[in-house]
């Protein structure tokens, strides 16, 4: 997998926006953002353009009006950043993570009853591939 580009905190705002509503114009952007944000459209505009420049947008003009799409996925980058948080923070050892979770009560039960959920369905789809 090619190692997709680093997007800041406010960027990555702007591609929640994006994933979730794309095709979208730079005005629908700008709508979205400011009933969320404190950021002015000129501010929105930049970080827009600054996603452009990376190659983790793409646009076309369509009349006067410039519509977004993504050019990586949302599950592609946060899978990336997954991996990167896990590597730097845990040498890619994710029980030693997962223990620093619950060890520091940051994981309900509710997360745990999850996390066991997840691992069964991870489990059944190995035995279904070896059986």
């Amino acid at each position: 997998m090619a190692t997709l580009p680093q997007i800041s905190e406010a960027e990555f705002e702007v591609m929640k926006i994006v994933w979730k509503y794309a095709p979208i114009s730079t005005n629908e952007i700008t709508e979205r953002l400011t009933k969320t944000t404190s950021w002015s459209p000129k501010t929105i505009q930049t970080l827009i353009k600054r996603l452009v420049t990376k190659g983790v947008l793409s646009y076309e003009k369509q009349s006067r009006v410039f519509v977004y799409t993504p050019l990586v996925q949302e599950s592609e980058y946060i899978g990336q950043e997954s991996t990167s948080f896990l590597k730097r923070f845990y040498n890619g050892d994710i029980k030693a993570m997962l223990s620093a979770y619950i060890e520091n009560d940051r994981l309900s039960e509710a997360d745990i009853d999850a996390l066991r959920k997840l691992l069964a369905n991870g489990k059944n789809k190995e035995d279904d591939q070896h059986g």
